[in-house]
């Protein structure tokens, strides 16, 4: 990796669309998943790793649906 590359790291496998959920911290070990578009928390984990899987899982079931409709 260049260091040019670290300004933008890549995020996951699919680089080239924005992320429909972040994760949030909301409290001392508590985050929130919320929605970009809307700012809906679509749900909560007391572990940050657990909330990352969340929000990845949210996300992949968009894709899903993205890909069903074409």
């Amino acid at each position: 990796m260049k260091v040019a590359d670290l300004d933008n790291p890549p995020t996951s496998s699919n680089n080239h669309r924005p992320p429909h959920f972040q994760v949030v911290p909301a409290g001392i070990a508590f985050f929130h998943i919320k929605e970009i578009s809307t700012g809906r928390v679509r749900g909560f984990r007391g572990n940050h790793n657990e909330a990352c899987a969340l929000a990845r899982s949210l996300e992949s079931k968009i894709e899903l649906r993205a890909s069903a409709c074409l």
